[in-house]
């Protein structure tokens, strides 16, 4: 069988399997089938529902996507959607904080996670929940269907965290200068506006306008609902019908965009000037909308030039450092929008240079075309990134939730087979077609050293006319109600009852288990029975066979991370890790990034602070393989020195980057400024850390791998459709004879800081400041204490809107998009305790004072019962959440060995959360907690004498 037709195989067992007959039931009618999901009308208003019934988990994804983006607004409204979604969180007729029924805190205190988010063509409100609370989502978003509160004293605060969200993605250079090329490319056509919207309109907009706005596109004949997971589709049903089947349809036709893109006559430049490390082009040309047969032809296209090694953008950009990214996309969008190729500059390299590079690509593709073994590795890894996207029921809603938003949600499978069906003729075609010059629109960001007074953003059409582009907005969306991610305790390694079919192995993932009754498929059962422990090869093995099917996620890790580092140089665990996907002994990177692909695996490695970590997804059939191919990177690096001098301009490249992002440079500065020199959570300044890379030698990264990579210390956990006795076989045979490796080594404590002091990295142009205060925590993740101030810091700040933080200084003062306070969960050493949050600068007093107001009340006062216990129920409710995935349960079993606990603290944590007492959650923060000795780190545009 080709690996088409596996990967073919996989994506079809992603979907339901079991054909389940339509549900009749009055006043629902039923449309059809397609690839497992069954989709519904209620003929009194025209609402659409698409169930996909999946019992491999105890979880649920309920999603309402309407159709109404930004393409919807004119100038003047322009960010009103995102500004209404944020807005529907605050309150309706039956659900809002004055009654004690919050949307936010009824889904913390069942432990579901619940976001929202706005992109060009769709606004989507989701709940990812245990399945037994289905009603409660139902009802929520029945409610603010047509009985949303909006009132002008919610708009007004709101109204700030939206302009700090703004602020937050123009300090990304690269995201403005998408925003600047988009904004350019289309003159009429409403994807001219960004979707987070131009900052006056965020500012001005009424509380009227939105009103209307809501009252024009909130209806259920612009809505489809999505359920998808542990249901009965009759049951679901029943409640749609109850809860939404009085919601009449809208009174007016739901006005459609009519306004057309004018035909471009000619290329069109723009240039962005600001502060910066990293300049960028970009180069986009008009394509086809997401339902047109040419999409698929143009996505295998991006693959060809950017995904992977093997892509041509990376051959003749990344390899030769011109570039140290480069990517090529073709948007999913309702209407015609762009094929774009986006590089950042290596240092030292000009625009130019990029651009013609880019140009002679493109122009090889249109002259010469492309090969057919190009096409098959391109299709490929589209057919394995969308299998492997797939993982748990949020996954899954998320890809039919862009293709309802696109205007059709079959595209959800259709897409496949166009994929499928792809040939290298079509691609030459469609570049001919479409990547001409004058449809093009050209973008350079050019870094300045310091800040000018003013942002300087300039344009040139054909007609050489210049001038300056109106915009100080963010990058195109998606922009969320909430940071995305997962509000649970990402460190957290588990549930004490995890999905049912996650642990039995049942054939079919859409019935219960086999050997266990429904009840008990139902609510989940013990993991660490199932997980199977072993040495192979000196390595620590773990494996979890689950019922879903074909697929395989690894993760690991090797002790070389950064805590391994050698006095003097900070960078040489970074390039040993940088040098395992550089080629081996037996073939080079090229000949090992083609294996990959053609398989559709994934294969990456990083370092952390303690260790290399590495990850891993294939299919079954290809588990031995790439079992194979992570043996040969970690054992026999080719260390060529091309390569090396190659890593290390990358590496520089890549580290300025991050050198303009205010959250990395003030978490960089905490860090120097609590841990002292020698405890391996210090980080280097960045002049220490771009030193240490020129000057590390390839004899000392090959001395440092001969030391430190070995099994001493290495782990591999395996989850997913395992084969206990293949995996056995092939780790044996990759890994015989290795040895080596050492043990952590034993740190001193950081001592307790003597006197509060404050830091500052002014970063001139940004326009937000990122603000932290804490200290060393002291503790371990075995550590007694770190169990209790964990959730002591939860409540104070953890991602759910129910913690203080984000309920006082964003819900009701408006004053940030983002805060939160967390207790890091170091393994080997000790850790830290640390608030984080960005404001506007003219913001930064009120903000910094607020935090500084509620910090104070907390250490005082301590938590109360009631919150004590609630954040019990909503954390060990979003374990369920979180295990839902093979990703998420192959991150809980690593982590809780990594820790020194067995696969058991998985089952056994929430026991230990419920047996928390309020009295030693207090007296855990009076004593472990120090305000009035905790630094201060501003990082961003600081307001002068600040």
């Amino acid at each position: 069988m080709s690996r088409l037709a596996v990967l073919a195989l996989a994506l079809a067992a992603s979907l339901s399997t079991r054909a389940a007959s339509p549900v009749t039931l009055d006043g629902v009618t039923y449309v059809k089938t397609v690839a497992g999901i069954s989709e519904y009308k209620l003929p009194a208003n025209d609402l659409a529902i698409l169930l996909l019934e999946d019992h491999s988990a105890p979880v649920l994804t309920f999603m309402v996507t309407y159709r109404v983006g930004s393409r919807h607004e004119v100038t003047g409204t322009t960010g009103a959607t995102h500004l209404l979604e944020h807005l529907m969180f605050k309150g309706s007729k039956n659900f809002h904080p004055g009654i004690g029924k919050g949307f936010d805190t009824l889904m913390d205190r069942i432990g579901g996670i619940n976001n929202a988010t706005t992109w060009l063509d769709r606004t989507n409100y989701y709940e990812n929940l245990p399945s037994n609370h289905l009603e409660l989502a139902v009802e929520l978003e029945a409610d603010r269907m047509r009985h949303l509160l909006l009132r002008e004293e919610d708009r007004q605060p709101e109204m700030t965290v939206v302009r700090n969200e703004f602020e937050r993605g123009e300090n990304d250079p690269a995201s403005a200068l998408d925003k600047e090329v988009t904004a350019n490319a289309f003159i009429a056509h409403p994807y001219h506006h960004p979707t987070i919207g131009w900052r006056s309109d965020i500012e001005k907009v009424s509380i009227e306008k939105l009103r209307e706005f809501y009252d024009t596109f909130y209806w259920p004949n612009n809505a489809t609902i999505t359920v998808i997971g542990d249901f009965q589709p009759e049951t679901a049903l029943r409640l749609l019908q109850k809860h939404f089947g009085a919601i009449p349809r809208s009174p007016k036709p739901i006005p459609q965009t009519y306004t057309e893109e004018p035909a471009q006559n000619g290329p069109r430049r723009v240039v962005v000037r600001r502060p910066g490390e990293v300049g960028a082009v970009q180069i986009a040309y008009k394509a086809p909308h997401g339902r047109h047969a040419d999409h698929a032809p143009l996505e295998v296209l991006s693959a060809i030039l950017s995904t992977g090694k093997t892509s041509r953008l990376y051959r003749a950009l990344i390899d030769k450092n011109l570039a140290i990214s480069a990517e090529a996309s073709k948007g999913f969008f309702h209407d015609d929008f762009l094929f774009s190729t986006t590089a950042l500059l290596a240092p030292g390299i000009t625009h130019d240079q990029v651009e013609k590079t880019i140009l002679a690509e493109l122009a090889r593709v249109r002259t010469e075309g492309v090969s057919d073994a190009e096409v098959t590795r391109a299709i490929n890894k589209l057919l394995a990134s969308i299998a492997f996207g797939r993982d748990g029921s949020f996954a899954i809603a998320g890809q039919i939730n862009e293709a309802i938003a696109v205007g059709d949600w079959t595209l959800y499978s259709g897409l496949l087979a166009k994929l499928r069906a792809v040939t290298a003729a079509d691609v030459k075609r469609v570049a001919e077609k479409y990547l001409i010059e004058d449809q093009s629109t050209t973008g350079w960001f050019i870094p300045q050293a310091e800040a000018p007074g003013k942002t300087a953003v300039t344009f040139r059409r054909e007609t050489g006319e210049e001038g300056l582009a109106a915009s100080t907005a963010a990058a195109r969306g998606p922009q969320f109600y909430r940071e995305p991610g997962a509000p649970a305790d990402p460190d957290a390694p588990g549930s004490r009852t995890a999905p049912a079919s996650l642990v039995p192995l049942a054939a079919n993932p859409s019935t219960p288990a086999a050997g266990m009754p429904a009840s008990a498929a139902a609510g989940g059962a013990r993991i660490a029975p199932h997980v199977r422990r072993r040495t192979l090869a000196g390595l620590d093995v773990l494996t979890l066979k689950t019922s879903i099917p074909e697929v395989v996620t690894l993760r690991g890790v090797v002790a070389a991370g950064d805590i391994f580092n050698p006095p003097g140089n900070s960078a040489i665990a970074d390039l040993t890790a940088g040098m395992i996907d550089k080629g081996t002994v037996k073939r080079d990177k090229f000949a090992v990034a083609e294996v990959l692909e053609q398989t559709g695996a994934t294969l990456a490695f990083g370092t952390g602070s303690h260790t290399l970590n590495f990850s891993a997804k294939c299919l079954r059939k290809d588990l031995a393989l790439v079992l194979g191919l992570l043996a040969e990177q970690l054992r026999t690096p080719r260390f060529d020195p091309e390569e090396f001098a190659k890593l290390k301009k990358q590496l520089a490249g890549r580290h300025r980057r991050n050198m303009e992002d205010t959250d990395f440079r003030g978490q960089s500065a905490f860090a120097r400024a609590v841990f002292p020199e020698g405890h391996p959570n210090r980080t280097p300044s960045d002049e220490q850390y771009l030193a240490d890379i020129e000057s590390t030698t390839l004899e000392q990264v090959k001395a440092f791998h001969a030391a430190h990579y070995g099994p001493a210390g290495a782990r591999l956990v395996a989850v997913g459709d395992v084969d206990d006795a293949a995996i056995d076989r092939a780790l044996t045979e990759a890994f015989a004879g290795w040895q080596g490796g050492r043990p952590f080594p034993a740190a001193a404590k950081a001592p307790a800081l003597s006197a509060a002091r404050t830091e500052k990295v002014n970063m001139p142009g940004k326009t937000s400041v990122s603000f932290l205060i804490g200290q060393p925590s002291g503790l371990r993740y075995a550590d007694a204490d770190h169990l209790t101030l964990n959730m002591a810091t939860a409540v104070l700040g953890s991602g759910f809107f129910s913690a203080r933080l984000l309920d006082i200084i964003r819900n009701r003062e408006g004053l940030t998009y983002g805060i939160s306070a967390s207790l890091s969960a170091d393994t080997y050493v000790d850790g830290s305790w640390v608030i984080h949050g960005t404001f506007a600068p003219d913001l930064l007093d009120k903000g910094a004072a607020s935090t500084l107001r509620e910090l104070r009340r907390f250490h005082a006062e301590g938590l109360t019962a009631e919150e004590l216990q609630t954040f019990k129920v909503t954390l060990t409710g979003s374990y369920k959440v979180t295990l839902a995935t093979t990703s998420g349960l192959a991150n809980s079993l690593l982590n809780a060995v990594q820790r020194g606990f067995g696969p058991e603290w998985v089952d056994d944590y929430p026991q230990k959360i419920e047996s928390l007492t309020l009295a030693d959650v207090n007296a855990a923060i009076r004593r472990l907690l120090h305000p009035d000795r905790m630094v201060t780190v501003l990082a961003g545009s600081i307001p002068a004498g600040k």
